[in-house]
């Protein structure tokens, strides 16, 4: 018989619901808490957690909502519902759990799909992403710094220090938006914003305790998901981290797991290897390979078992809900050859079949471009297997242009200088897609472009290396700060490569996103990079078109992008001398007989056999 007990309060704000539930059952989580009809896959997996639930007898009231499987798990307080939704039009319908003749009814919503939502466009080659640390760009409300409840309880000292939380929140971005719109670039790349409640260090994001909840110290799902219709307004896109291969160890379906088949060796702690190569490496041992991929990257990130169905679904899902709920643009997977090789694959499948106009970058952290190519979207040298995946990270550039720009560039030295750039594209055809790779100077785990603030004055580097990121083929990313040379080396700890943004913090004495709070070199920096990233945008000579280089001659470098008739020249001196290149080499790409340098402003003859560059000079010829 059934009997009306109270209101089921936790099940009402995990669903998000009006209306009540009644119930006798406690039941914790509700994950995915709601989901949309008219889904190009309509599967679905509902995962209930709650006080010894799985002895319940499971029902749906509604008839074209079919319940096809009710799993249960080693662990009681679990119970995997599978429904089929391909009937289903919008609507709540409950699920009951029926134990001991009392029954518990759970509302489930399944809302309609926003119009267009599938065709949400991915990020791609004419976009630039700007890289952010949430904690660290800026605090826009003190009042959620610490939360009751939450396990974090760092001293005043860590919250100072590179290791603890310093406050930075979604709306320090909401509120910079302007800034970031001004700057020029498109699009917007956010370390993990998932929930982190750990007891400690977490600041950075990726330990994610619940795949659902933005993290309360960031602000509220609702606020991420205005944050992302408001950069959208403004013409910028929204990239969200993601982490499948791990999550923190406070994580309920870590503490309270299902079963220890959910975690990497029997949910028991062994340290990977961090030897991703022997995915790929014909020689390499089973043992090697089940080390680096299942192997936890800490004892306080439990490695998730991506051979288990349930898991695999759970985390699929997870993605496909934050992409309709927040029409986000695109992904970027963590440590993405950590995770196992098929079950990303069918991921990235399944995401792109969903929205076909959507971009998921994975972190490719390995050390050449035959590596890197091999996780890229139909790489022949990873067939017959393909990863699905269209986007990867050269690391291997990021390398090179962390020196390339320091050397001096010449004849006898081949390997140095602007010729590691140049012999390094020659290389490019072991790419499926050389338009498809993120390219960055630095980002949260490199030393920063300038590690020093002794660095800082030589702006031709700068200059040099950001000219060269914007032009090149690619998805350029910036790391936040980079326009106003924030310095940071990783021998000093992550904490100095993740610095406050100054001007974010109530109380700041310098306020870098006006130009009054910038020095003199600081907006020079800011000026030429904003410059750079407005002629960008927009720009199809750069997103579609061809490249086109020379070798490297006399320490100089030409290369042209062109599309349609168009195009644009780019000359870089890498020597510290001046120099008088002949002409005669670049006629194909001058077909003119004059061109304007878009930096500098000056028309530029190009009638003479000879052009003289001054030392580290470059230009940017437009035709």
């Amino acid at each position: 018989m059934k009997r009306i007990l109270l209101i089921l309060i936790a099940v009402l704000s995990i669903a998000g619901l009006s209306r009540p539930a009644f119930a006798v059952l406690t039941i914790q989580k509700v994950a995915p808490t709601f989901w949309w009809a008219g889904m190009t896959n309509p599967k679905l997996q509902i995962l209930l957690y709650g006080d010894n639930i799985s002895s319940a007898e499971v029902s749906i009231s509604s008839k074209d909502v079919e319940l096809l499987d009710v799993v249960k798990q080693a662990n009681p307080n679990y119970i995997l519902l599978y429904v089929d939704l391909s009937e289903a039009a919008p609507q709540t319908f409950d699920i009951q759990l029926k134990q001991d003749g009392e029954t518990t009814i759970i509302p489930y919503e399944l809302k309609q799909r926003q119009p267009d939502s599938r065709n949400v466009e991915g990020f791609h080659a004419g976009d630039v992403l700007y890289l952010i640390m949430p904690d660290r760009f800026a605090n826009g409300n003190p009042a959620n710094d610490q939360i009751p409840g939450m396990k974090e309880k760092d001293s005043p000292e860590i919250q100072r220090s590179g290791y603890g939380r310093h406050g930075g929140d979604l709306k320090g971005i909401a509120d910079h938006l302007d800034y970031l719109a001004d700057l020029g670039i498109t699009a917007i790349w956010l370390n993990p914003t998932q929930e982190n409640d750990m007891p400690g260090g977490s600041y950075h994001g990726y330990a994610i305790t619940d795949y659902y909840q933005i993290d309360r110290r960031l602000g509220s799902n609702e606020e991420f998901r205005q944050l992302a219709q408001s950069a959208h307004e403004k013409g910028l896109k929204v990239v969200m981290d993601m982490i499948f291969n791990h999550c923190g160890s406070e994580n309920y379906l870590f503490k309270d797991r299902p079963s220890d088949d959910w975690f990497n060796f029997k949910s028991q702690y062994v340290q990977t290897s961090f030897k991703t190569a022997s995915v790929q490496d014909i020689h390499a041992s089973d043992y090697e390979r089940k080390i680096a991929t299942d192997g936890w990257f800490t004892k306080s990130m439990p490695d998730f078992n991506h051979r288990n169905p349930h898991v695999a679904r759970y985390l699929i899902q997870t993605s496909i809900w934050w992409i309709e709920y927040a029409g986000i643009n695109g992904i970027r997977q963590d440590t993405h050859p950590y995770a196992d090789f098929d079950f990303m694959a069918q991921w990235c499948q399944e995401v792109l079949e969903e929205y076909p106009r959507f971009n998921i970058v994975g972190e490719t952290w390995v050390n050449s471009n035959e590596l890197v190519a091999f996780w890229q979207k139909d790489s022949k040298l990873a067939a017959p297997r393909n990863s699905n995946l269209p986007t990867v990270m050269d690391f291997p550039l990021t390398h090179l242009m962390s020196v390339a720009f320091d050397e001096e560039t010449t004849d006898a030295e081949r390997g140095q200088g602007l010729y590691r750039l140049y012999d390094y594209l020659t290389q490019d055809f072991v790419y499926p897609n050389p338009m498809n790779l993120l390219i960055f100077l630095d980002n949260h785990d490199l030393s920063r472009f300038y590690k020093n603030e002794e660095a800082v004055s030589d702006l031709t580097r700068y200059k040099q290396a950001l000219l060269f990121l914007l032009t090149t083929r690619g998805i350029p990313e910036i790391y936040y700060g980079t326009e106003i040379l924030l310095t940071g080396d990783k021998a000093k700890g992550d904490g100095d490569l993740r610095k406050n943004f100054p001007g974010g913090w109530p109380g700041d004495k310098v306020n870098c996103f006006s130009s009054e709070g910038r020095t003199e070199l600081q907006n020079e920096a800011f000026d030429y990079a904003r410059k750079l990233l407005h002629w960008r945008r927009g720009n199809e000579i750069i997103s579609k078109g061809n490249l086109k280089h020379f070798s490297v001659m006399h320490g100089v470098y030409v290369y042209e992008r062109s599309y349609q008739g168009k195009s644009a020249v780019v000359i870089m001196n890498g020597t510290s001398k001046p120099q008088e290149i002949d002409l005669t080499p670049y006629r194909e790409v001058l077909p003119a007989p004059q061109a304007t340098d878009f930096l500098s402003g000056r028309t530029i003859s190009l009638q003479g056999e000879k052009l003289s560059l001054g030392s580290r000079e470059s230009l940017l010829l437009c035709f």
